[in-house]
């Protein structure tokens, strides 16, 4: 497990506008991640600079037919070892989301982790809405290995800087 935090407003509502922080459960790879499925909100390389980190919703994988809103576009199968991530906050033009619609299919092996629980406050925590096999995956890991204590040490740590 691991944490990580997230300032901006393209995760909304999953995550709140004004930052969380998030618990992610690290995945294993080989070559690709096993264990995320469409539906699942992963922590990505940035494609732009993968130094830098990015939450988004998993869309679709490989061999899902992409087909554009925009009548320009052609529509197209995503090639083996990729995906399609989106924001969450469905305001955002694509090139303020910074997702899939902007930067265009992702290899699986950037994906990260999986998000699986969210915090901001005391009174605002809770599971991350993910895909039921992903839910039922992670529900004992929560309820056995969360410290919600360490959570909150991190976000006072956080605020205070």
């Amino acid at each position: 497990m691991h944490f990580a935090h997230n300032d901006r407003g393209d995760m909304v509502p999953t995550i709140h506008k004004d930052g969380a922080t998030v618990l992610v459960r690290k995945l294993l790879d080989y070559p690709s991640p096993i264990g995320v499925f469409v539906g699942d909100v992963v922590v990505i390389k940035n494609p732009e600079d993968p130094s830098q980190l990015l939450i988004r919703r998993l869309a679709a994988v490989e061999g899902c037919e992409m087909v554009s809103t925009d009548e320009k576009d052609e529509p197209f199968i995503l090639a083996r070892n990729h995906c399609w991530v989106l924001a969450d906050n469905q305001s955002l033009t694509p090139k303020m989301a910074r997702d899939s619609r902007l930067f265009g299919p992702v290899p699986l092996g950037y994906i990260y982790g999986r998000v699986i629980y969210t915090l901001r406050t005391t009174a605002d925590h809770g599971m991350v809405k993910n895909s039921c096999r992903a839910m039922k995956q992670d529900f004992p890991v929560v309820a056995k290995e969360l410290d919600l204590q360490a959570l909150l040490d991190g976000v006072n740590m956080r605020l205070k800087k």
